[in-house]
């Protein structure tokens, strides 16, 4: 993994389609490029003109290596005194602060510190990494004020497929520990259950199982999404797949690549999350963030007919 520092300007900034998103009114990140090289991530797309990927002479969509500034905490406690009007910050949006090159720096657990030290801030913690476990002390301490998350993107008997397409993220199984072990400490946590892609995560069985997982651990959402298919990522996904031998599951991908295809995708997935929710929780907590310009027009009047949990983006 080669690793490259960069010097951001920003520490705690506004983010309102977070806010829209339902997840938090605030954004902190730590680079530009996370060292968990997930194939599906749209970030590179996000952030493709950033500077901090012409200075490091790499590709804002490649892979094998990170960007990280070290000293992202500094300009968080700076802005979490200074900033008067406060409320949930989600760390990160972006990237993960306690990817390899951000642990490196214990730069999750600074900027905990840095924002949890001032009153009035709520955080939303988001990471692939089992990492955060070892932050948990630190979380007890203010463990109203904190809601524990760890990405989950299918069930433990796919782990061989999704190390192929999460590489250096810790294995699913090990995410889903460290989310029971923050409920068996008495912390507050939510499900975020993106992106749950074709032919690998989202059949009736998994997302069942998931749903059911979510209930176990006491989660007060249920955050979900279907695959970005913006820049290169979906193309990625197949190739990794197809070059590992997943044939099959390399095909389900490249059927959603095309609108038609993505569109009947997530009318699926989202019918298969509201009978979970319904079945096992309270639709209520259901967050699924969707945004419509890649449905067909009958997939949209048919999830407008039943769009309980939907929170519709990108569209007034």
């Amino acid at each position: 993994m080669r690793v490259h520092t960069t010097r951001l300007t920003a520490g705690i900034t506004r983010s309102k389609e977070f806010e829209k998103k339902g997840l938090a009114s605030f954004a902190v990140n730590v680079g530009t490029k996370c060292g968990h090289g997930c194939f599906y991530c749209s970030t590179g797309a996000v952030l493709r003109m950033h500077r901090s990927f012409r200075e490091a002479v790499e590709d804002p969509f490649g892979f094998g290596y990170a960007i990280v500034d070290p000293t992202t905490p500094e300009r968080v406690a700076e802005d979490a005194r200074r900033l008067r009007k406060r409320g949930m910050v989600q760390l990160c949006t972006l990237v993960d602060a306690w990817a390899p090159e951000a642990k490196e720096h214990d730069l999750g657990r600074r900027c905990l510190e840095a924002i949890l030290s001032e009153s009035g801030w709520t955080v939303r913690i988001l990471t692939k990494n089992a990492a955060v476990r070892e932050d948990f002390d630190l979380i007890e301490k203010h463990r109203d004020r904190v809601l524990v998350g760890l990405s989950i993107t299918g069930t433990p008997n796919q782990t061989d497929i999704l190390r192929v397409i999460e590489p250096h993220a810790s294995m699913v199984e090990e995410r889903m520990a460290v989310l029971s072990e923050a409920v068996e400490r008495g912390l507050r946590t939510y499900a975020m259950f993106c992106p749950l892609l074709p032919g690998i995560a989202d059949s009736d069985e998994q997302v069942d199982a998931l749903v059911r997982f979510a209930v176990s651990c006491r989660a007060e959402e249920v955050f979900a999404e279907a695959v970005n298919a913006r820049g290169p990522g979906l193309r990625l996904c197949e190739k990794a797949l197809r070059d590992a031998g997943w044939a099959t599951e390399a095909r389900a991908l490249a059927a959603i690549r095309r609108g038609p295809g993505w569109s009947a995708y997530t009318v699926r997935l989202l019918a298969r999350l509201q009978k979970g929710m319904r079945w096992h929780s309270d639709i209520r907590k259901l967050r699924f963030l969707l945004y419509p310009s890649r449905l067909v027009s009958e997939d949209r009047h048919s999830i407008r007919e039943d769009n309980a949990g939907v929170i519709w983006l990108g569209e007034t």
